[in-house]
Parts: structure tokens; sequence; C-alpha cells
């Protein structure tokens, strides 16, 4: 007996095989130090480029992408990319696709993007139960794009569509296309669960014509309010400047956008969170509720700021991922 479930992925993985062969074209490496990388675990050897003909509203003067390698423990990597000229995704792919995917937007205080420890491990974690798992290398917002403080949630609603658009090559359900984002990374989580239909782009191709809406949004010890004294004040400053008014504020502020139809939130922050006051969590949870909105919270006592999951080993934070894929089996991720 074959289930409806288990028809439905051999589906679409007999067409990925047939489909991935006739769109894929060069695609933009992952980012990477010239000559001098030496990777600890697995590296993505697929990437996703988010516009056909270049990033919309580039700056005057090009920029070469840079990349640093911040550990000084040879056993693992923590790396991170500023000036991403080319806004792409690293394709993390199951070795069983359950049909559920995952937009992964790790964080940087909106000045880099961390590659490694809220990026790579995650997905490779999420990859080996069955998600089919997309690493977004997002535009930042001090770097002259014309989007300004949109730059970043202009990836992120593109990267949604895209991987809908292109579900049958991933073997992935487009009904299930969820989000996940840590610390500034998080905040773009949540703007794209409040803001999934702003126009924040004018529309490339048929792919646009799709929802950026995430089935379900998992902003993790995340930046929230850029309203004084719990905003974080260096992504504040990167996204909306130092100066910025009421208006500003509140345009980017997701926990003052929850709407409706925002998706059902994961949240999880320390208490002990030093750099991001949980109070940011707290905000968004309370919009969400006063919208109806379902929502899971998880405070810790221990964690500490970037915690990921490499950090909080053998501490009760570190229950994080599986309180998050037994929450996601509730809302029909996994099915």
């Amino acid at each position: 007996m074959i289930d409806r479930r288990s028809a439905l992925i051999g589906s679409l993985a007999a067409a990925a095989g047939a489909g991935f062969a006739g769109r894929a074209g060069a695609q933009t490496a992952p980012p990477h130090i010239e000559g001098g990388d030496v990777p600890a675990w697995p590296q993505p050897t697929e990437t996703i480029d988010l516009w056909p003909d270049g990033a919309p509203g580039a700056p005057a003067t090009p920029f070469e992408e840079r990349v640093t390698e911040r550990s000084e423990d040879g056993e693992v990597n923590d790396r991170a990319v500023d000036h991403v000229a080319v806004p792409r995704m690293a394709v993390f792919k199951p070795w069983r696709p359950n049909g559920a995917s995952m937009l992964i937007m790790p964080g940087g205080g909106y000045i880099r993007v961390v590659i490694d420890r809220e990026g790579y491990e995650m997905a490779q974690w999420l990859a080996e139960r069955g998600f089919t798992c997309f690493v977004l290398f997002y535009r930042l917002p001090g770097e002259g794009w014309a989007a300004g403080p949109d730059v970043s949630l202009s990836d992120a609603q593109r990267a949604m569509r895209l991987i809908r658009h292109r579900a049958v090559d991933y073997a992935v359900d487009p009904a299930r296309v969820s989000a996940m984002g840590f610390s500034a990374g998080g905040h773009l989580c949540a703007d794209l669960a409040t803001r999934f239909d702003a126009r924040t782009y004018d529309a490339v191709d048929d792919a646009d014509k799709l929802s950026a809406r995430p089935q379900v949004a998992a902003p993790i010890y995340p930046v929230m309010t850029m309203k004084r004294p719990y905003a974080h004040e260096g992504s504040r400053t990167a996204l909306i400047g130092a100066d910025a008014g009421a208006t500003l504020e509140t345009a980017h502020s997701p926990d003052r956008n929850v709407k409706d139809n925002t998706p059902p939130c994961f949240l999880c922050h320390a208490e002990d969170d030093p750099a991001v006051p949980v109070e940011n969590t707290l905000l968004f949870r309370a919009a969400l509720k006063a919208k109806g909105v379902p929502v899971e919270t998880h405070l810790f006592e221990h964690g500490g700021h970037g915690f990921a999951m490499r950090r909080v080993i053998g501490k009760p934070a570190g229950r994080w991922p599986e309180l998050f894929l037994n929450w996601a089996r509730t809302h029909e991720v996994l099915i």
C-alpha cells in the first residue's frame, strides 16, 4: 500500500530528475574564501541565484563579496559574508525528501550574513530529517541598494517565490515552504511573516506571481523592535539609521505589523541574552496573540545570544530544534 504522501513525494522526486537538468544554469558559487577555505563540514554544491538579470537597484559603485573566518577552532567554521552582490540560496538536499522545505536566514546584525553557525549547520540538521533547505545570502541595507531598508525583505520574498516556482525540481510541496531566521535574520524572518505581500520590488518573471507567505515562521532570538529601549542598536542603525524617526521605526518593527494572515510562529529566546533583549520576542508574541495568530514560545534561562545549536549543547536550550519539529508537526509542516 502506498499512501498519498508517499505517492506525492515519489512523483515529485521522479520529476525532479527530469526537470532540474533542463532548468539549471551557471549559478554563483556559495560564499567562500578564495584559496583559503578549510571547511570542517560538508559544503553545499548547488546554489540558486535569486535574480536572473542581476539584483535590482545596484549601487553606483560595484563591490566584491568578502568572506571572513572568525573561528579559532579548526574543528568548526564560523564564517560570515558581507558585500553580497549576488543574492542567492545554498541548497541542502535530504537523502529522502519529505516534501517540506525551509528558507533559512542567518543573522549578522544587517552588516554581514553568518554562513556556518546559523546557516549550514541548521540546514544540514534539518536535511537529515527530510527537509529541503535553502540558506539565504541576502543583500544588506547599508550597502547602497535602491530598496534601502526593504532590500533584505525583497530577497526573502523572491526566495520564497522561487522555491515554490521550482518545487518540482526539488521534490517539495509548494504549500509546505517555511521560514526560519536567527537574530537579525530573525527580524527578516518576522518581517517576511508580517509583510510577505508588501510590494518591495517589480516582478521579473512568473515566479513573482506566487505567494511569499511562509507556511510557518520561526524567528529565533530575533531582533524585532526598532523602538528604544529594546531595539538592538547595531541592527537598527544598519537597517534604518541611528536617527530614524517614529514612522520608519514602526514600518520596520514586525511586532507593529502583525496581520490576521501572519502565519503561525515558533519563538525561542534566552533570558540572559546580552545583545538582543528577550523583550523583542515578548513584544512579537503579544502582537501575535492580539491578532489570534497561533504562536509557541520557549524562553530559556541560559543561552546568551547567537547560540544556534552548537553553543547550547547539553543545556536545556539545546532542545529547541526538537521542540520546533514537534510543534511543526501540529501545523502539518511534516505529514
